[in-house]
């Protein structure tokens, strides 16, 4: 499916008619609901304003979208985010989201280890019934967002660092974590460029001017990118990350000692005899000890493709590499805080007609436990399941449908 119609006041439009964001600006702030028309009937969608106005889709409405339409959705249930969704992850009418996360913007009480990350978590901070995202849910949560979990042809040579920075700012934007804008809580590096490293550092230094100590507290931010290398320094390390060559990380070494333990299979990805790049994004949340020095207070890892792909697995990288390479319009479930992957998907075809396709994949070296859940949700699926065992070569996908 190639762009989206849409009906207004009437008549149909697409974004490349050149009276388009004239007619936005009609039915912004009225009663008019623009829909689009991937479906018999259309779906109702809405009119938001950002530097430009834009369309957008209903909460909670996504998965109502032809699969192959721009604003298709997973169903909350295919992936981590549905037992979120109303409790960690709460939407508004107007497309605004807050977040409940479990670890603070200012570090005031005792250390220790946090939850599902290498890290440490604010003791002193009142628990709340319910759900949080971890470092690793929320991480899910922008990729998703930025729509880096999906995959169109158009896509093959365009996603570089400036569009990861472009998009994940932006999904951050209208997120609100612990009364705050999570966009002016996260850091993502600009494209490194020697020309212009001046003045992208001083704009780093504005950003994270926030880290400054206030009121006897250390206030906290997020810093995202992809993680690089790191050496040895006195107690501790220091982290890289690409397109942040002139600023480490540091991290004090017993906090090491946890991310290697916890992200062990991730930082061995890159040293598999798969054939294909992998990347390891990191997602730290960072305070300053001293002026101008970033500290890692906790930290996650996440595996993505060579196109930013995010993975579960080196295990994938086979199935998601054959979907790219023949041209295949996919979305990729995200785990977020669920216990296992197992039970979702490993991708969905988007353009095998008008419902998503479930790609499956085994593995030999599946724990126990984890190869019964993708068994039972194989079986779920029933004869509309596409299965693959791992061992080449890669079964017939479906073919591309209406």
């Amino acid at each position: 499916m190639d762009g989206q119609r849409f009906s207004i006041l009437g008549r149909v439009w697409t974004d490349e008619d050149p009276e388009w964001q004239t007619v936005l600006a009609r039915v912004h702030d009225t009663a008019e609901r623009p829909r689009c028309l991937c479906v018999p009937g259309g779906v109702e969608m809405y009119v938001a304003r950002h530097r430009l106005f834009l369309v957008k889709r209903m909460p909670q409405t996504g998965s109502r979208h032809h699969p192959g339409c721009l604003s298709y959705e997973l169903p909350a249930q295919s992936s981590g985010l549905g037992e979120l969704l109303g409790d960690a992850v709460q939407v508004s009418a107007d497309g605004g989201v807050t977040l409940r996360v479990d670890f603070p913007w200012v570090r005031t009480g005792a250390r220790g280890v946090g939850r599902g990350e290498a890290g440490v978590e604010d003791s002193a901070e009142v628990a709340v019934a319910g759900r949080r995202l971890s470092l690793r849910a929320l991480m899910h949560f922008l990729f998703e967002r930025a729509g880096f979990n999906r995959w169109t042809p158009a896509m093959a040579g365009k996603r570089n660092q400036a569009v990861l920075h472009k998009h994940l700012m932006e999904a951050a934007a209208g997120v609100v974590v612990k009364g705050e804008t999570l966009a002016g809580r996260l850091y993502v590096p600009e494209p490194f460029q020697e020309a212009t490293r001046a003045q992208a550092a001083e704009r780093r230094r504005r950003k994270l001017a926030l880290l400054r100590p206030a009121a006897g507290g250390s206030p906290l931010a997020l810093v995202m990118g992809e993680f690089k290398t790191s050496d040895e320094v006195a107690g501790g390390r220091r982290v890289w990350v690409r397109h942040l060559p002139d600023v480490p990380l540091l991290v004090e070494a017993r906090t090491w000692q946890r991310f290697e333990r916890a992200f062990a299979a991730a930082l061995q990805a890159r040293d598999a005899d798969t054939g294909y790049r992998v990347r390891l994004m990191l997602l730290a949340l960072v305070r300053a000890r001293r002026a101008y020095t970033y500290e890692i207070d906790a930290a996650s890892l996440m595996l993505a493709s060579q196109d930013w792909l995010p993975l579960e697995g080196v295990h994938e990288l086979p199935l998601i590499a054959a979907l790219v390479a023949q041209g295949r319009r996919f979305v990729k479930p995200l785990r977020y805080d669920a216990r296992s992957a197992a039970g979702f998907s490993n991708a969905l075809l988007l353009d095998a007609g008008p419902a998503p396709v479930a790609l499956h994949l085994l593995s030999g070296f599946m724990a126990p436990a984890e190869r019964l859940a993708k068994e039972r949700a194989i079986a779920e699926a029933g004869d509309a399941a596409w299965v693959w065992d791992g061992e080449p070569p890669l079964p017939a996908l479906p073919p591309v449908g209406a």
